[in-house]
């Protein structure tokens, strides 16, 4: 990379070499000047010649290289067109702008072959967002009128392609749109220069915006037939397939680029110029050394060991041969330097396993699990979970890795399903470019998960017709992003299930599918000759839907912690629990529940106030279960069902116990599908003090885990209530039975090094 000239017309604030650390552009010349060039000619064809290279790639870049004018540009152009090329190939590259691209720039770059990449951002409200001149206005209409003449048959060859820099705050479809409509050769999709100091913006705490934005993107791109190249998608599945990358931004293949500045000095690669002030330097000159004397200094060199250049996080990392630890300049972190995964490593992973996802024939049904070490989980979430105190941002973390498990299982079912399951899955993949919020919201309901592992093909699945559900959950989405949509969907018992949105119910008993037409205003249901209507008020929540010829039954939600959740007594496949769901609750008993799940807040923000906001921000759904004819009170986690629990109705402070305790194992299940915490072929048992029988490895750690909860509860409340209270009575208790279940854990040699990490930190916690 030879940057022929240091300053640029335009103010963009994102650009990483004058808006971050390294601000040595200030004291470097403005431009190359040619005695500078000749020597960095001189030791290019001097290298090429040593290692007898085929080709040689020089890339122009600045600041703006097209500030040298045409006559510098000359210059400097015959000079390495000269002395490379009778030692090898020399490809020519120019990134630039292109504000100032004319036809008399266009003449010389087709003159001397150099081919021109442009930095566009989309239509003009994303281009504008940050390419702007440094008086504020507006670069788009230049940047396409440079892109036209590019476009020129005369001048088609010099154009290389389109670089955009990702901002999660555009629409990625009209931004892919606005890039496709200038015909590129190539698109390169960047993500913005970031770093553990400086992280990346990630709206509203979202864990993978990045990877969500990106997977828009790749999805509109495949359903047109990938009319251009788009090079990190082509990078990863080729990566994916055991290919090379051809990118530094992912891949193992080692680092081939090495920077000139103006005053011909040698630098690393310039990304670096982001982490801190003089990180790219190495002290080292064109006039004074050699490539390879620059090629075997440390920080280049471990660019090129390939995997063992990585931190151990990232090479015990399922994906790792395809993420390559991600932009070697994103792994910064003060006190560790370059030794960590990329700030962008959740949403590397989540992009690379749900490409895996769409693209492979046989696709698994889940991601697969970091090694026992959890070291492919985020800074500090294995302490913070163990300790009993989970951050807010952790579960926004599980919670996406549960939806990528849920797509994953999708993609399974989809791919060797019926064809209503086809359509529904179709339907859902256009929703999912057009309306990805409601596409998320809907694969989120608990019980999405819960079908989807019981439809997976093989000899396990009993209903040979369940995976047409499939539709049904399309259809919710099609609800919920207020499109208009026709598709058969599956009846059971004459009811057609919409998950999370409600059920309509034929007023005769009817098996197999109907045709449902779904609009913002109504939906219909024909099945043979029975028709049934739902009519919504012209203003949305002004009143109840007018239904004819069927039953409609709507999803309710009751009010908890300032928000609201999902009390769930109409999906089909909530009852996975291990004590029966209830049927529809009537509203007597609907009303009841409120009060009591009212009465339980209060109980939960009085008793765990640490836990209570994570409570509130992770409880998705509550499933009311059967009330037990001998008193006892029964709650339940069903572990496909994150984020969702069962409960019988009791008082308000006894159903606080119930949800932190649910709670607790939800959240231990999610981190059991990315961590092994134990040895799963250890088959010894262990006995505990709230059990009679033995129990096997994960129960003694589910039971555990969610007692450390209950013994915080009633230590609190022995605090109130004084010594000697039943209380502090209970609280001793649990704390007990849960310091000596940890000690069984720790001395039963099943624990992996990550699960001994987890136990400590309960114990830990326990003696606090």
């Amino acid at each position: 990379m030879l940057k022929v000239h240091s300053r640029c017309d335009l103010a963009c604030d994102h650009c990483y070499v004058y808006e971050h650390a390294d601000q040595s552009w200030r004291q470097r010349p403005r431009y190359m000047d040619l005695r500078t060039a000749s020597a960095a000619a001189e030791r290019i064809a001097e290298h090429a010649a040593a290692h007898r290279l085929p080709a040689v790639t020089v890339v122009l870049h600045g600041g703006e290289p097209l500030l040298l004018g045409v006559r510098r540009l000359r210059e400097i152009l015959h000079l390495l067109r000269r002395r490379i090329e009778p030692t090898s190939r020399l490809d020519l590259r120019m990134q630039s702008n292109g504000v100032r691209l004319s036809e008399e720039y266009c003449d010389l770059l087709a003159e001397y072959d150099v081919r021109v990449g442009i930095s566009l951002d989309g239509d003009r409200a994303a281009n504008d967002r940050h390419r702007r001149f440094p008086h504020g206005g507006s670069s788009h209409a230049q940047v396409l009128n440079g892109i036209g003449l590019l476009r020129r048959p005369a001048y088609r060859r010099q154009f290389a392609g389109i670089l955009c820099t990702v901002d999660t705050a555009n629409d990625p479809v009209a931004v892919y749109e606005a890039l496709r409509a200038e015909e590129p050769p190539l698109v390169d999709l960047l993500l913005p220069h970031a770093t553990w100091a400086i992280p990346p913006h990630r709206p509203h705490g979202e864990p993978t915006p990045y990877a969500r934005w990106l997977l828009a993107v790749y999805d509109r791109w495949t359903a047109d037939g990938r009319p251009m190249p788009i090079r990190l998608f082509d990078s990863l599945l080729s990566t994916g397939a055991g290919g090379a990358s051809g990118n530094e931004w992912v891949g193992l293949d080692p680092a081939d680029l090495v920077t000139i500045e103006t005053d011909g000095t040698w630098e690393q690669v310039d990304s670096l110029k982001i982490t801190y002030p003089g990180a790219p330097a190495t002290g080292l000159s064109v006039f004074t050394h050699a490539v390879d004397e620059v090629s075997a200094l440390p920080g280049i060199a471990r660019r090129q060991t390939g995997l063992d250049g990585l931190a151990a996080t990232c090479r015990a990392c399922p994906v790792v041969r395809q993420c390559g630890g991600g932009l070697y300049a994103h792994r910064y972190r003060d006190g560790t330097g370059f030794d960590n995964p990329s700030v962008y490593c959740a949403d590397l992973k989540e992009l690379i396993v749900s490409l895996n996802a769409r693209t492979s024939p046989t696709p698994v049904p889940t991601p697969p699990v970091v090694d026992g070490e959890g070291a492919d989980l985020p800074d500090g979430l294995l302490d913070r979970i163990g300790s009993g105190h989970t951050a807010e941002d952790d579960l926004r973390f599980l919670t996406g890795s549960h939806l990528a498990i849920t797509r994953a299982l999708l993609v399974t079912v989809a791919d060797a399903g019926s064809a209503d399951a086809r359509a529904g899955w179709e339907l859902l993949t256009r929703l999912d470019q057009e309306a990805p919020e409601a596409v998320e919201e809907t694969l989120g309901h608990p019980y999405v998960r819960v079908w989807a592992a019981s439809a997976l093909p093989g000899p396990g699945r009993v209903d040979r017709g369940i995976d047409s559900h499939l539709s049904c959950i399309a259809a919710a989405a099609a609800v919920r992003a207020g499109a208009s949509v026709e598709l058969d969907v599956p009846m059971r018992a004459g009811v057609i299930h919409l998950p999370s949105v409600g059920a309509l119910a034929l007023p005769t008993v009817a098996t197999g599918t109907a045709t449902l037409t779904v609009t913002p205003r109504d939906w219909t249901v024909r099945h043979g000759a029975e028709r049934a209507r739902v009519a919504f008020p012209d203003e949305p929540g002004t009143g109840e839907p007018q239904v004819t010829g069927a039953r409609w039954q709507a999803g309710r939600h009751l009010p908890f912690g300032g928000s609201t959740i999902l009390f769930e007594d109409l999906d089909p496949y909530r009852d996975c629990h291990d004590w029966k769901a209830a049927e529809r609750v009537d509203p007597p008993q609907f009303a009841a529940w409120r009060e009591a799940l009212a009465r339980a807040w209060e109980a939960i923000e009085a008793d765990v106030p640490h836990q209570a906001s994570v409570v509130r921000t992770g409880l998705r759904a509550v499933v009311p279960l059967l009330d037990d004819p001998t008193g006892t009170l029964r709650s339940s986690t069903a572990r496909q069902a994150f984020a969702s629990i069962g409960l019988a109705r009791a008082d308000g402070p006894a159903t606080a116990v119930m949800i932190v305790h649910e709670f607790q194992h939800s959240v231990l299940g999610a981190l059991l599908d990315l961590c092994d915490l134990f040895d799963p072929e250890h088959t010894a048992r262990v006995k505990v003090a709230w059990r009679e029988d033995p129990r096997p490895i994960e129960g003694v750690l589910q039971g555990t885990y969610a007692h450390l909860a209950i013994t915080q509860i009633w230590r609190q409340r022995a605090r109130r209530d004084g010594a000697g209270s039943l209380a502090d009575e209970r609280h001793r208790q649990y704390r007990e039975w849960t310091a000596d279940a940890a000690d069984a854990l720790r001395g039963s040699g099943a624990l992996t090094p990550a699960g001994e990490r987890f136990v400590g930190h309960l114990a830990e916690a326990l003696t606090r």
